[in-house]
């Protein structure tokens, strides 16, 4: 599908909740300073397949994870692997914005003190990663302003900045632009499409448009019949360059799904 190496690879992943299969058997490569969306109805369980990617089911006390999550190499469910050292390399933006109650320079330099890192280096830190956010010019003279003072794309736009400002290698995406007016998503669109170069990032989304805007591989999922519990569960139909999917889909269920008669 590409020639860009895969930073992380889903193998045979289902994920539990108590004994409920939410998602069955996801097989998923992430390519390297790529943009993977995930699309499908709802309740088909893109969210939970993002979330297990940087082990944020593990704070639901009922889920479990079963297959493979491999990063680097290593399967991050392996026992000795410490999963905050894994949220710090694969970091998560969320649906809203959701600001600390602390100043715009609190917010980016949260993850770094968290580290251990030195204050010497804050400063640097936080123009580097609210440049990189596209919000250093709109708020350099005001880094010690409450970030509740921002608007919504600036909130967002923010938690993007303090995501990176732990410099991880993966950026997760849960429906960032849901909250946002149509020119507050285009910036984050944009802002996307600048950062790629830097990090790798998954996104999930119910909007098709922008999954074919920002995306260069898109996987779809949706929810059938489990034959083993006879209950509703997620699954992946197909994953393929986003141009594909949204042209020429291999699987019925894609399309139908993309041309708007399913979901």
């Amino acid at each position: 599908m590409s020639s860009d190496p895969v930073v992380i690879n889903l193998e045979d992943v289902s994920v539990y909740y108590g004994d409920f299969r939410a998602v069955r058997d996801v097989n998923l490569p992430v390519h390297d300073n790529q943009i993977t969306a995930m699309i499908g109805p709802s309740g088909c369980g893109k969210s939970t397949v993002l979330r297990t990617i940087n082990r944020m089911n593990d704070l639901i006390p009922t889920a479990r994870v079963e297959g493979k999550v491999v990063f680097g190499g290593v399967d991050l469910y392996d026992p000795q692997v410490d999963p905050v050292e894994v949220r710090r390399r694969i970091g998560m933006v969320f649906q809203k914005p959701n600001p600390f109650p602390k100043s715009i320079y609190d917010n980016v330099t949260y993850g770094p003190k968290i580290a251990g890192t030195a204050k010497s280096e804050f400063d640097e830190i936080v123009e580097s990663s609210l440049r990189k956010a596209a919000l250093w010019e709109e708020v350099k003279d005001r880094l010690a302003d409450s970030a509740f003072g921002l608007s919504g794309g600036q909130q967002q736009r923010l938690c993007i900045a303090r995501a990176i400002a732990t410099n991880p290698e993966v950026l997760l995406m849960d429906e960032p632009c849901s909250a946002l007016d149509p020119i507050a998503t285009g910036r984050i669109e944009d802002l996307m499409e600048e950062i790629k170069t830097d990090y790798t990032i998954v996104i999930v989304t119910h909007n098709m448009q922008q999954a074919a805007r920002v995306s260069d591989t898109t996987a779809f999922f949706t929810a059938e019949v489990d034959p083993a519990s006879e209950r509703r569960t997620g699954l992946l139909v197909e994953h393929a360059k986003t141009d594909l999917i949204f042209s020429n889909p291999e699987d019925q269920r894609t399309e139908n799904y993309v041309t708007g008669r399913f979901g």
